[in-house]
């Protein structure tokens, strides 16, 4: 994809007929601009025109690292996938697919996929969870940026999506009839998902010769687009960028502006008064310079030099204003500030440290309502293409989803772990739980059998010794 480019859109507005697709396309153009901001370029600014020096223009992105962090709060640590059997019977069947998709997904380096798809969705107001397969290939996960995909749904239900397109420009060029872009088509018709691929000009004509359509297979469009915030029925989402745009420039422009004061109060505007034209002519700025000071024959003083200092002092006015814009951009976002100033005298113990983090967690727990659905879809329908396309042999048992969310945030483990004990002692949590939790890395299996033995051996060591106690007894 070629960066920041949409080129002719057209052909947009042909897919997606009315006013909708003029809204899409408008959303676009927006976005692009969002991109920039996240980005960087998209917060310069034209300084003021007409003055004598050139103004400094100097960009602190704080919104870069914001949302990076936000996604790498929510994101950073994958969250973990279970499949649960329904019926009795079918556990060693849900252990078996779910061993499946974990090692599917760490092939197709979900981890990795995950994060960067939640900036895209974060920056973008939308991302779309991809997948495709086809007989005799493998299956594939991917997320697309809004900047590479339209898609229209149900006109009964906003949730189910009756077409999808993909695209990107393949070459640079405003003409659009000399514009190549490539665009892929999912489209249901008749109940089944069809799917068209080519290479297009900017007016939406085909090129022949790379054209091609098919029959996927499924009953189903393979995509699942994840909004961002939005309310209902919204289909286009909301971007944190754009809400921490203005804070953000009103940051730029006073530290540059500070960084123009510094500079010019670092030379200070020198006078002299009532000196002949040969004094100030023969004036060298040089460290340990001497000047040859005459008084002009007109004046009636006496020659004298100074420095004009500014005595305008702004540095707690300008740190405080600098501070309150930075602070409203971690509020907006509920990303705590944690740097070493801030955390000075902070106590830093874990339940500490999960209370600072309580807002951005509250936010990425509302954020994952629409995520968990995404998961729980991809889920199901990996397994069902796995069947269709006959790529792995799984086995069909009755199962549902379970998602558990991980933050990358320091806990009190040892109090975690003595509750988790007392619920394995109280029979109310399984010795194989507590094993799966606490030592991820052991085999669970392995550890209870060798358990077991070791209460074998304890108890017949136990009896021979009562044997042998009670047999010295009688002995005596």
């Amino acid at each position: 994809m070629q960066p920041y480019q949409l080129g002719s859109t057209e052909w947009i507005k042909q897919e997606l007929a009315g006013l909708f697709g003029q809204q899409v396309t408008m959303d676009l153009n927006h976005i692009i601009r969002l991109y920039g901001l996240y980005d960087g370029p998209g917060q310069r600014w034209d300084p003021n025109k007409g003055l004598d020096y050139k103004p400094t223009v100097k960009r602190t992105n704080y919104i870069k690292k914001l949302i990076d962090d936000e996604a790498r709060y929510m994101m950073g640590v994958e969250p973990e996938i279970k499949i649960l059997a329904k019926e009795e019977g079918g556990k060693d069947a849900a252990a078996q697919i779910e061993d499946w998709l974990s090692d599917f997904l760490r092939r197709q380096r979900w981890g990795d996929k995950l994060i960067k798809g939640a900036r895209d969705c974060f920056i973008g107001k939308r991302v779309a969870l991809k997948l495709t397969g086809r007989t005799g290939g493998k299956l594939s996960v991917q997320f697309r940026p809004s900047l590479e995909f339209v898609y229209d749904t149900d006109p009964e239900d906003v949730d189910t999506l009756s077409k999808v397109v993909f695209f990107y420009h393949t070459n640079e060029s405003d003409q659009p009839d000399k514009q190549r872009i490539w665009r892929q088509r999912y489209e249901m018709v008749k109940g089944r998902c069809l799917l068209t691929e080519g290479i297009y000009n900017g007016y939406g004509e085909k090129i022949e010769e790379t054209h091609r359509e098919e029959d996927t297979g499924l009953d189903f469009i393979p995509v699942f687009v994840i909004i961002n915030d939005g309310l209902t029925g919204d289909m286009t989402g909301t971007s944190d960028v754009e809400t921490l745009s203005d804070d953000q420039d009103a940051y730029n422009r006073l530290k540059s502006d500070d960084i123009d004061a510094l500079r010019f109060n670092m030379f200070p505007m020198r006078v002299v008064k009532d000196a002949d034209q040969k004094t100030v002519d023969n004036i060298k700025i040089a460290p340990g310079a001497l000047i040859d000071m005459q008084t002009d024959p007109a004046s009636v003083q006496q020659a004298a030099a100074e420095i004009l200092e500014a005595h305008f002092g702004y540095n707690d006015r300008l740190e405080n204003a600098l501070n309150r814009h930075k602070n409203d951009m971690f509020s907006l976002l509920s990303v705590p500030n944690v740097s070493l100033e801030q955390l000075k005298g902070f106590a830093t113990s874990g339940k500490a440290m999960r209370a600072l983090y309580w807002d951005l967690e509250s936010r990425c727990e509302e954020k994952w309502n629409v995520w968990d659905a995404a998961l729980i879809w991809m889920t199901d329908a990996l397994i069902r293409m796995a069947k269709i396309y006959g790529t792995d042999k799984l086995p069909e048992i009755p199962y549902k989803v379970s998602i558990t969310h991980r933050y990358p945030i320091t806990g009190d483990e040892d109090d975690e772990r003595q509750v988790d004990m007392q619920e394995v002692s109280q029979q109310v949590r399984s010795r194989k739980s507590y094993i799966d939790k606490w030592m991820p890395d052991a085999d669970a299996d392995s550890e209870l059998e060798e358990i077991i033995k070791e209460q074998a051996m304890l108890g017949d060591s136990f009896e021979r010794a009562l044997d042998t106690e009670l047999e010295t007894g009688e002995q005596t």
